[in-house]
């Protein structure tokens, strides 16, 4: 059996392990939360090196991926500094693959919704997620990022994705040199939620990114909304349930319960193609293609 773990620096109140089949393969995929220990997690990694398939980088990103182009955040590299042996990835050939179909998703499945309530699209970190963001752009949203808001604390909201751009070219390369713990909620943090930015929360019909964003700021009322993410529990959607969002949708799979992380995903992807690397964007869009993979909605309220 192929075993593809994720080690992660967020909680680990979010650890989950299930085995499932893919492409006729068995795969174990688990989740091992560090709390926001960065160094035991890098220990994890080196304890678990050549003995698993495929690592995923949970709770943090290896790098930035703005059209197309790899920005490193070198707080992070650090984590996956012992690895010799076990290739290694952070969800970015997911989030630029799988999450571009989120847009052409909603049309599909959701098309009178959003006749009614409008195509508006707050992204809370567009940078974070540019194949998700794109696929709005190009799917005509009237779209604002919350990049300065969610990463910064600057109550500025971007309106174009030509902002947006603008902000990566001048931001990047310096906020990738930040510690990861300043950008993003790490361990406990993950836990946290600060209702903030509630104009833009209110104004979007779809708020989509990275699941702790999402929250960490969310109104105690979301009613009618459509929510698109990814590694949600079953708390997560409770949570969703009870501030009456009508709509979620995970870019990854449910399983048992839970939609795990792109990184986790990723991982498993590179386990069971046996090819020993992380794959290219070709190659994990003709394996989703095979798997059938696509975002999977749940109507809450």
């Amino acid at each position: 059996m192929k075993r593809a773990v994720s080690v992660s620096i967020g909680s680990s109140k979010r650890d989950k392990a299930v085995e499932i089949t893919l492409l006729g393969e068995k795969i174990r995929i688990e989740r091992i939360g560090t709390d926001g220990d960065m160094e035991a997690a890098a220990l994890k990694f080196k304890e678990l090196d050549g003995k698993v398939d495929a690592f995923g980088v949970g709770g943090a990103d290896l790098g930035a991926i703005v059209d197309g182009q790899f920005f490193p955040f070198h707080s992070v590299q650090k984590l996956v500094r012992y690895v010799q042996k076990t290739p290694v990835v952070d969800g970015g050939g997911l989030k630029n693959t799988l999450e571009t179909k989120a847009a052409p998703f909603l049309e599909e499945h959701l098309g009178d919704y959003l006749d009614q309530h409008g195509r508006k699209a707050f992204i809370t970190l567009g940078v974070d997620r540019w194949g998700l963001s794109m696929s709005f752009v190009k799917a005509g949203y009237e779209t604002v990022f919350g990049d300065l808001m969610f990463a910064l604390g600057v109550p500025i909201p971007l309106r174009s994705i030509g902002q947006l751009r603008f902000l990566a070219k001048i931001m990047i390369p310096i906020v990738t040199r930040f510690p990861f713990e300043w950008l993003y909620p790490t361990g406990e943090k993950q836990e946290e939620r600060i209702p903030k930015w509630e104009k833009w929360y209110r104004w979007a019909t779809v708020i989509a990114g990275d699941c702790h964003y999402v929250k960490r700021h969310m109104p105690e009322k979301l009613e009618g909304k459509i929510i698109v993410t990814n590694t949600t529990t079953p708390e997560d959607v409770e949570l969703f349930r009870q501030a009456g969002v009508k709509y979620l949708v995970t870019t990854t799979p449910v399983l048992e319960g839970r939609s795990f992380g792109t990184n986790m995903m990723e991982a498993a992807l590179v386990a069971i193609s046996g090819k020993g690397r992380p794959l290219t964007w070709d190659e994990y869009s003709e394996m989703l293609e095979k798997l059938g993979f696509e975002p999977q909605l749940q109507e809450l309220n």
